[in-house]
């Protein structure tokens, strides 16, 4: 194993070594990033490119954060740019960013776990781009992005690091990176980093790897369709189950050490928790629309109730009044479920910290 004086110029030829980080962070995961960063030379022999979890709005100040700390460059990535070694390439709001043979790809494609950026999308790209030269970080965050990704880069032969759940300000994505890969580096920051400083400096790769998963291919291929169209024949088996992002059936996809990833004709792509998290939405939205229906209907029958009391229609009356009743009492019911839903997804939340 090679010292850690080397100039980026001394290294050996990439093609014998991993020369390519990917990093997904998600809810506390700016500061692990920070202190990760700090602890990576400027002149590490490496691309990094990074995808932390922002709204479409976000400012444009996050490079400069994440690297407050430490030597290391960082820039939004720009589409079809080549990365150079020692700088880190995050990917901007509202854009997947991708690694496309040698050149960076910014898309518009579909959300990947209701999200863009995601971190899948790197992940499955830089996998097929790099193969055994690749290492998978993940970082704290809640829920799975990047689950299915680590396991992509694994099956590619490269290596996954991940951030112990323990040291994690939330340990959702660890834990679930872990789940879908073997023999996954587990350390806190301080480890990962000096694996990566490691594995990035030692030579000695003679070969390329497993083959290019075909399907992960096509997958990255709808990513950076401009049209975002439908794909004629469905992608997998059909799961029973519908996209909470277009409405269209999911069709489901094994991954290696027994994961999970459904995608839809439209290419939204969905591991498990990111699903059963939309679907709470979807439901919450759903009750809460149908609390308001129900509250509304009632004020509604009330009204006519107090009409037809007034011209002495006490048939009418009577039966208005009981809509109105057996109406509130419904809306009552579907409060009481909408509360145990928004007390269980707080107990999740509390749970992954």
């Amino acid at each position: 194993m090679r010292g850690h004086d080397q100039t980026v110029a001394d290294q050996p030829d990439p093609e014998h070594r991993r020369d390519t980080v990917v990093i997904a962070a998600s809810a506390g995961g700016i500061s692990a990033m920070q202190k990760l960063l700090a602890r990576l030379p400027r002149d590490l022999p490496a691309t990094i490119l990074g995808v932390v979890h922002l709204p479409a709005t976000a400012n444009s100040v996050l490079p400069q954060v994440v690297t407050r700390r430490s030597e290391v460059p960082a820039e939004f990535a720009r589409d079809g740019v080549e990365p150079r070694p020692g700088r880190l390439y995050l990917a901007p709001p509202d854009r997947h960013l991708l690694l496309v043979e040698d050149r960076l790809r910014l898309s518009t494609g579909p959300r990947q776990n209701g999200l863009r950026p995601a971190a899948d999308p790197l992940f499955f790209s830089a996998a097929l781009a790099r193969g055994r030269r690749l290492i998978g970080v993940v970082l704290s965050g809640m829920l799975d992005d990047g689950a299915a990704g680590c396991a992509a880069v694994q099956e590619h032969g490269g290596l996954v690091a991940v951030q112990d759940p323990a040291e994690a300000d939330y340990d959702g994505m660890p834990s679930a990176a872990l789940a879908s890969t073997t023999d996954a580096f587990l350390g806190n920051l301080e480890g990962i980093a000096r694996f990566v400083r490691d594995q990035t400096r030692e030579a000695g790769m003679t070969d390329k790897g497993p083959d290019p998963d075909p399907d992960l291919h096509q997958a990255v291929e709808r990513l950076l369709k401009v049209d975002n169209g439908w794909t004629e024949s469905p992608p997998h088996e059909y799961s029973g189950l519908t996209c909470p992002e277009c409405g269209g059936p999911l069709y489901s996809r094994s991954a290696p050490a027994g994961s999970m990833r459904m995608e839809c004709r439209i290419g939204h792509g969905w591991s498990p928790q990111s699903l059963l998290e939309s679907q709470d939405r979807t439901v919450e939205r759903a009750l809460s629309m149908a609390v308001t229906q129900l509250a509304e209907r009632s004020v509604l029958t009330r009204r006519l109730a107090q009409a037809a009391a007034e011209r002495g229609h006490r048939l009418s009356r009577d039966q208005f009044a009981d809509k109105a009743r057996q109406t509130e009492e419904a809306a009552e019911t579907l409060q009481r479920m909408l509360a145990e839903l928004l007390a269980r997804q707080d107990d999740l939340a509390n749970g992954s910290r």
